[in-house]
């Protein structure tokens, strides 16, 4: 690959965010110019971390990263809005990212909003828009500094589905360089160049070219090919050292037989490859609910247009900006007009940005305080359903990868039993892998539930028996 061809170089890059705890162990790679390039990776095997190594945010603990040119703009859209931005005006949000005044910002802004189809005011302040109104705010807002590469981490969080296919035309068309991290595969499969693969056991990145589904069968296939050669030489290594044993017994000449077969046993064993585990997925899991006294009528919820009672799903649609998160918000915290929830109900909240979690808490501490008895057996044991381990349970919330703090407030749900569920994106950042297993769940919850998703192979694993579509509804 010619230099000039190379936007993006790791040479022999180590990152260690603990002593002995590695992400990156002496990886190496290039990203061509103008490429689309998807990075892959299980949640919490630092993906983000590598986003961060690009912008300059942290430093390799060994090695380089390259750019070129060495003056080459970066920009990141992040997968939520940070906090220190959400009390910004939208003008003075774009303003941010500008070294110097821009006196024509108003007119970038307004151009910048027509690539990612979004009209909002200047002069309100960030946090008053909704989750996909925010996510675009951040892809406009990385945009706006015109990037000779540009990381999308998570792009299609809290989007609708127009606004999915609005951005994935976008990027079909993309002439610069774009690294994306996306655990949505028909999203990712629609515009990808390539993948770079970050194994969580090797700290590894393994680099591949085709498009996404491609890949995944690739690397599939890989594996089993692995798995196969690697049985076929533990057999070999078996029926040699047998031989050596019979033969050594034997004594005479028959111990040079022993030793030849001792060597051949030592050499099927270096040939032997590593091959990488596949990526974990979390276990089947059902969200008990809550056990009501003999006398109760059945009905959790009661709203204008739905009465929710024990085992009814109610889905809440329509596009961004409609008020899906402020209604589930308000049921939530029981701050709303014109519905009532019985008393004694247990709810349970997936919220979209998690900020219904204390992030200075372990995430021990989160699950063990949500449950009616707290069981430290029963705790780990569910934990590592969710493939939290000691070190993770031990850890603050705010050190979890964003894919784990999903699967902490799934494990919070498993463990609190709660009569009402109100689910708010609950597929924003997790691993494709453990969706299914997700929507099994939610499909077999038999507590009122109130769920929104603007992914809809997802909700149609999902039983719905009522749709509140707040485009036509106002409750």
């Amino acid at each position: 690959m010619a230099e000039t061809q190379v936007a993006l170089r790791f040479n022999e890059v180590t990152f260690e965010f603990e002593h002995n705890k590695k992400l990156l162990d002496e990886v190496s790679f290039s990203v061509r110019s103008g490429s689309r390039i998807t990075l892959m990776g299980q949640n919490g095997a630092g993906k983000s971390t590598l986003f961060k190594m690009i912008t300059g945010e942290i430093k390799p603990t060994e090695g380089q990263v390259f750019c070129t040119p060495n003056d080459a703009t970066i920009a990141i859209a992040r997968q939520v809005m940070p906090q220190e931005y959400r009390d910004f005006k939208v003008r003075d949000f774009f303003a941010a990212v500008f070294k110097e005044k821009q006196y024509s910002l108003d007119k970038l802004i307004k151009d910048v909003f027509a690539v990612v189809h979004l009209d909002l005011p200047l002069d309100k302040t960030v946090k008053e828009f909704s989750g996909g109104q925010q996510a675009r705010l951040l892809l406009a807002q990385a945009l706006i500094q015109n990037p000779d590469i540009l990381l999308l981490d998570e792009p299609t969080n809290n989007l609708d589905q127009y606004g999915i296919e609005h951005l994935t035309g976008f990027l079909m068309t993309y002439e610069k360089t774009c690294l994306v991290i996306s655990h949505d595969a028909d999203f990712l499969n629609a515009f990808t160049d390539g993948v770079l693969y970050l194994d969580v056991h090797t700290h590894k990145i393994e680099q591949y070219t085709g498009n996404y589904y491609d890949v995944v069968e690739e690397i599939k296939n890989r594996i089993e090919r692995e798995n196969a050669q690697n049985a076929r030489l533990q057999a070999q290594i078996r029926e040699k050292r047998e031989q050596a044993e019979v033969f050594a017994h034997k004594g005479g000449k028959l111990r040079g037989v022993a030793k030849k077969m001792r060597e051949q046993a030592e050499e099927a064993e270096e040939n032997i490859v590593e091959v990488r585990r596949e990526d974990k997925t979390i276990r089947e899991f059902e969200i008990p609910c809550q056990e009501f006294a003999i006398h109760f009528d059945g009905k959790i919820i009661e709203l204008k247009t739905v009465s929710a009672r024990k085992n009814t799903h109610v889905l809440i649609a329509g596009p961004n900006g409609i008020g899906k998160s402020t209604l589930l918000e308000k049921l939530a915290q029981g701050t709303g007009d014109g519905y009532e929830i019985a008393p004694g109900v247990k709810l349970g909240y997936y919220k979209q940005d998690f900020s219904n979690l204390d992030f200075d808490k372990t995430a021990y501490r989160a699950l063990a305080e949500v449950m009616a008895e707290e069981s430290e057996h029963e705790l780990r044991s569910t934990a590592a359903g969710f493939l939290l381990d000691g070190k993770l349970l031990s850890s603050p919330i705010k050190a979890l990868s964003e894919g784990q703090k999903g699967l902490l407030s799934f494990c919070r749900l498993v463990l609190m039993k709660p009569g009402l569920l109100i689910l708010d994106e609950p597929t924003n950042h997790i691993n494709f892998r453990h969706l299914p297993i997700i929507a099994q769940a939610l499909d077999k919850y038999q507590g009122a539930m109130f769920l929104v998703s603007h992914i809809p192979d997802f909700v149609a694993q999902i039983r719905v028996d009522e749709v509140i579509d707040l485009n036509a509804t106002f409750i």
